[in-house]
Formats: structure tokens, C-alpha cells, sequence
């Protein structure tokens, strides 16, 4: 099973560059974040006639997450933190196959020390408490998504600025992810490699992309139970070169052994 992530940022403008991904990559499950689209809008015939189920949680101009599925059902959906009350559509889990997927688009949290910030460790101290609870019933998962942060130094272009002063690299931020892991998650890309420089996002400004300015902030977290059956991990850089891209390219995983 290949399971990605890829923030879309606005599926209304990049739906023709996902409908290419999915054609060429093949993905058997995907989240999306960033889709920007109410429910109503949400292309699901689209992606059906692709091959993909969907479920989706949207809102206008902002958020909004989607799971697809290749020819596979999508069961116990679950729409936000359960007992955290949030109108924000960040949070979409469902189960696949044998695996239960948690797909976040995490806070970005604007600046250290603002109200949004403290925003976004309160969320991440609920996705803590959820997570938590769901591995109990649900061994088999994967937590994925645009969780903006960067785990450590070698995610970051240059860990001179981007350093405890800065949203996405505070030491709070970066703790939080850290609680994470000791739940039992496992990042799947450092499973498979000790290499810096490898990104997943880049700023629009400053010709980011090409200078390889970028951060790795979209992760795939896998629990104990399938830590053995990763095979491998990447960052797809392609879609980020095509004309009107995310400033986001898919992080995927691939799970050996699975239905």
C-alpha cells in the first residue's frame, strides 16, 4: 500500500496537477490538506473516475482536508478532534483496509508567542490525547499530513534563522512533535534515511524552489505495529515543478504487506 500526503493549497486551482499525480504516482491512499472547498464543491466524481473514494471535510477560502482511496472502501470516518471543540476543518481520520489513517493539517500558529501559537500547541496537546486513545483500538495507524513543523535542524534549509525564535522550529513546536513519537509513531522518511536537505515545502518568494529553500514539514508517522513493514519513503519533488503549483510536494510512504 502507498499512502501519501500532499497540502494542495487550493484543490479548485491545483485539481488538474492532482488528477496527473494520481494517474502517473498511483497512490492507494492519500490525504489532502488545504482543499479550500465546502463539501459541495468537493470533485469526488471526479476522483471516482479515477478510481479513488472519497471523504472529505471542507470549508470556503481556508483548511479543509480529504482522504482518498483506490479501489478500496473508506470505513469509520471520523471529522475533527473528538471533545475539542474547533471550527477549523483540519482533521480527517478514517480506516483503509487494515490501516487507520489520520490525516492533520496542523496549525501554522503565525508567530511565537502570539494568541495563535498558543493555539496551535492546545491543538496539538488535544491531537496528543486523541491519538493516544485511537492506537488503542486502532494498532495498525498512520498519522499523516502538513503538520508545520520541522522535526529537526536537517529539515530546514538554514537552522540559523530557522531556530527557537521561529514559528515552525520552536522548541515548543518541536517538543509537541516529539510527544508524538513516544506515543509509538515513527517518522517513516527518517526510517529510511539520515539525509538533510531534503524538503517537502517552498516559500513562492525568493525563487525558493529553485534555490532548494525549503523546509520538511509534511510527515508520515507510522505506529509500532507497521514500523517493520515500511519499504520505503519519499518526497515526490515533481508536481512542484509543474506551471501553478502547491508550494507543497506529496510525502509518501509504502507499506509492504498489506490487504
Amino acid at each position: 500500500m502507498k499512502i501519501a500526503s500532499w497540502n494542495v493549497n487550493s484543490l479548485n486551482v491545483r485539481l488538474p496537477h492532482l488528477e496527473q499525480w494520481l494517474k502517473e504516482f498511483a497512490p492507494d491512499v492519500v490525504g489532502l490538506q488545504e482543499t479550500k472547498l465546502e463539501d459541495h464543491r468537493f470533485p469526488d466524481a471526479v476522483l471516482a473516475g479515477l478510481g479513488y473514494r472519497s471523504v472529505f471535510a471542507g470549508q470556503k477560502t481556508y483548511n479543509g482536508v480529504a482522504i482518498l482511496a483506490r479501489e478500496r472502501d473508506i470505513d469509520q470516518v471520523q471529522i475533527g478532534i473528538p471533545g475539542f471543540e474547533d471550527e477549523q476543518k483540519r482533521v480527517i481520520a478514517a480506516t483503509v483496509g487494515d490501516i487507520r489513517i489520520v490525516n492533520l493539517y496542523v496549525v501554522n500558529g503565525q508567530d511565537v508567542g502570539t494568541e495563535k501559537y498558543d493555539y496551535k500547541l492546545r491543538w496539538l496537546d488535544a491531537v496528543h490525547g486523541w491519538l493516544s486513545e485511537e492506537l488503542k483500538s486502532h494498532p495498525r495507524l498512520v498519522v499523516l499530513g502538513d503538520f508545520n513543523i520541522a522535526p529537526d535542524d536537517r529539515d530546514v534549509h538554514d537552522p540559523a534563522q530557522w531556530n527557537d525564535e521561529h514559528i515552525l522550529t520552536s522548541t515548543a513546536e518541536r517538543n509537541a512533535l516529539k510527544r508524538l513519537y513516544a506515543l509509538g509513531l515513527h517518522d517513516a522518511f527518517r526510517l529510511r534515511t539520515d539525509e538533510g536537505g531534503i524538503f517537502s515545502w517552498w516559500d513562492y518568494r525568493q525563487a525558493g524552489f529553485r534555490r532548494n529553500l525549503g523546509l520538511r514539514i509534511d510527515l508520515n508517522l507510522v505506529s509500532d505495529a507497521l514500523r517493520e513493514r515500511i519499504a520505503d519513503a519519499g518526497i515526490d519533488r515533481e508536481p512542484r515543478t509543474w506551471d501553478r503549483p502547491s508550494d507543497h510536494a506529496p510525502a509518501w510512504v509504502q507499506l509492504a504487506g498489506s490487504d
